[in-house]
């Protein structure tokens, strides 16, 4: 499918995409957002979004101090036609200050949005990131993994063999250039993914589990395989950052 990247009416006084970051879990806006995020938040009045119940629900805690009836809503998540997405740049061609908003943590991190930021610079509006969460980094900086020379594989293949080939090239990886390796799982399927981890892989391998982070329920456990094999640990069906390192 050939996806029309047109820029319609070309103004140079365009409107700011900002990249805002969003909660990871049940935690209050003001743990984990700066000042600056939630002022900026609360000056704009359009923004693209995965899921506009959600989104609503973020601007409320936020404490949006306009009306969210007056704020225009542009969905754009996995089921969005791919067409033509010149109508997400329309708004900011005119002017108008725009918001991409996360699901969680961070935009176009492990998240969708990367193609519309990406067309937002070849219709040279500015495009501005805004700080906030992001699981991936805080579980490598929790993990004492090594922070200097890692990879982001996402979700792992889900059928059996494609997952086991898949650890195993990581292991490798781990072994031989001393990257650490992190992923994802659905929450219902993180047990099924940590099963197949220690099943697999060498006991000298550590693997962390970075579940929930900045919320109440924060957890952060390291144990090498041969440890997690004894210790038979349930993994909670909470959001999940999983490293494995040597």
């Amino acid at each position: 499918m050939q996806i029309s990247t047109h820029c319609p009416g070309f103004n140079m006084q365009t409107g700011k995409l900002y990249l805002i970051p969003t909660l990871l879990g049940e935690t209050t806006p003001d743990k984990v957002l700066p000042d600056f995020t939630l002022r900026t938040i609360g000056q704009i009045k359009c923004f693209i979004v995965e899921e506009v119940k959600t989104a609503r629900r973020f601007l409320k805690q936020a404490g949006y101090p306009g009306s969210l009836d007056q704020i225009r809503f542009l969905v754009y998540n996995e089921h969005s036609p791919e067409t033509d997405l010149s109508i997400y740049m329309k708004s900011l061609l005119e002017g108008l200050d725009t918001g991409l908003l996360s699901e969680a943590g961070m935009p176009c991190i492990a998240d969708p949005g990367s193609t519309i930021v990406a067309l937002a610079h070849r219709c040279h509006i500015p495009v501005i990131p805004l700080a906030g969460p992001s699981s991936i980094p805080l579980a490598l900086m929790a993990s004492g993994f090594n922070g200097q020379h890692f990879v982001f594989h996402g979700y792992l293949p889900i059928s059996k063999e494609g997952r086991r080939q898949k650890i195993s090239e990581m292991e490798t990886s781990a072994i031989r250039k001393g990257q650490t390796q992190i992923f994802m799982e659905t929450p219902y399927r993180n047990q099924a993914l940590f099963d197949t981890l220690i099943q697999n892989c060498h006991p000298g391998t550590r693997i962390c589990l970075a579940i929930a982070l900045t919320t109440a329920e924060e957890q952060i456990r390291i144990n090498t395989v041969r440890d997690w094999r004894k210790a038979r640990w349930i993994v909670p069906r909470k959001p999940t950052i999983f490293l494995l390192s040597r």
